[in-house]
């Protein structure tokens, strides 16, 4: 946060502030050049992948895949984890036919679906890896020979990921990797180009590719402010060390729910979120009393969903096992207090 606000004032020396130098300057290039080379690195992304800084966040990659990957006519399958599977089912209906392949809608979204059928007809499978508003997670993702494109925004860089099973990943920034306004999408090679439909040029993926991210100014605050937060990842120790981390955070969180009188969980044990922890009191009246103590310690954000109600804490890349602690011993406290 302090190299970004600095770079705000003046970037690296130029006499340029990082928001108002020109795009195409050598020294934005080379942010651009290293940005790449270390998402790369720490996401372990095969040759054969593209990879691409785009604008519009996930929203506007619910339109794109279809239009880029969906021929008129043709079917996509969708599993329906929640609001944003739910959002990307809408936009794919408008390029042709979508199979909603299993959902957890009856439940609230409470858990993954598993063992459900995958046409071979289809041209591909979107899933959405973690659910940040029901504190869900993928922990392994389906075989199939089907394409396979996945919504990774709220738990990109969180954990390795083996690349080589997606044709598509894409991932809004904002949760581990940098500020909104970037939205950065994995692709593999040849997959673009076979719909036969007109694609206009700034929702061509092609066109993208073809000029490196480049083609209209990028976000270049945002994409800046990633590399800096991709170089403190790769310094702590990569993709591996922030997994281990994150697995402590939940672990101690969700060890506290499990063992406290007075809370429980909303997500099904075998699908609990290490992004997102979910969870309500037992006595509801309650609540409110909780969050204004959690407020009193500082402990900001916690609120659940309007549509799970209770609690929600996100525990990013970025969050440090002491500000768990911190909601932990409020937690203690305040069984003890209610005791």
């Amino acid at each position: 946060m302090k190299k970004a606000a600095e770079a705000v004032i003046e970037y690296n020396n130029s006499g340029l502030s990082i928001i108002e130098m020109s795009h195409r300057s050598p020294e934005f290039e080379d942010v651009m050049a290293q940005s790449f080379a270390i998402f790369r690195e720490l996401m372990n992304v095969p040759d054969d992948y593209d990879v691409m800084f785009l604008q519009g966040g996930a929203s506007l990659q619910f339109t794109m895949i279809p239009q880029n990957l969906l021929p008129q006519g043709a079917k996509a399958g969708y599993v329906n984890t929640g609001v944003w599977a739910t959002k990307a089912m809408k936009e794919a209906k408008m390029f042709g036919e979508v199979a909603e392949l299993a959902s957890s809608k009856d439940a609230n979204f409470n858990f993954i679906p598993k063992d459900y059928n995958i046409p071979k007809d289809l041209k591909y499978l979107h899933l959405t890896s973690n659910n940040t508003i029901y504190g869900t997670q993928y922990k392994s993702f389906p075989e199939t020979n089907i394409p396979l494109i996945c919504d990774m925004s709220s738990d990109i860089m969180s954990k390795p990921v083996n690349i080589s099973k997606f044709d598509l990943i894409y991932a809004g920034a904002q949760k581990n990797i940098g500020p909104a306004g970037v939205v950065i999408v994995i692709a593999k090679k040849g997959i673009f180009g076979k719909t036969g439909r007109a694609i206009p040029t700034m929702m061509d993926y092609q066109t993208h590719i073809d000029n490196a991210s480049m083609f209209n100014t990028p976000p270049c605050f945002s994409i800046y402010t990633c590399l800096l937060t991709m170089q403190w990842l790769k310094k702590l120790g990569g993709v591996v060390t922030i997994e281990k981390m994150n697995e402590k955070k939940a672990q101690l969180l969700y060890d506290e729910i499990d063992s406290n009188p007075l809370f429980v969980g909303t997500a099904a044990v075998e699908d609990r979120s290490l992004m997102n922890v979910t969870f309500v009191m037992k006595d509801a009246s309650l609540e409110k009393e909780f969050l204004t103590l959690a407020e009193d310690r500082g402990l900001s954000g916690i609120k659940g969903h309007r549509s799970v109600g209770g609690f929600r804490a996100s525990i990013y890349n970025a969050m440090p096992i002491e500000s768990v602690q911190a909601l932990v011993d409020a937690m203690r406290d305040f069984a003890k207090a209610k005791a």
